[in-house]
């Protein structure tokens, strides 16, 4: 299926090259998707153990239960190697 652009308000057929290069771009957009997926993965969980730090603090005992909860925040990107991994990972429950 061809595809156009606009020049000067008229839709004119991309030419053969200008097809390449928008195929190229495309390609690249698709192969960095895990990248960003699992980036934005990482600044949910960061931003989650953040929220706890304060009870990690040295005047503070944690529980195992938030002991657990932080842990498994940490490990949450263990084997994810597909975005469909990263879209459907499990977020642990704060207790």
């Amino acid at each position: 299926m061809p595809r156009f652009k606009l020049v000067n308000g008229t839709q004119v057929q991309l030419t053969a090259e200008e097809e390449a290069a928008r195929d190229a771009e495309e390609a690249a957009w698709a192969a960095g998707a895990f990248d960003r997926a699992i980036a934005d993965l990482r600044v949910k969980r960061n931003r989650l153990i953040a929220e706890t730090d304060y009870l990690a603090l040295s005047d503070n005992t944690l529980s195992a239960e938030m002991t657990t909860y932080r842990q498994a925040l940490r490990d949450l990107t263990n084997g994810l190697d597909t975005i469909e991994k990263v879209n459907n990972v499990t977020w642990p429950t704060k207790p």
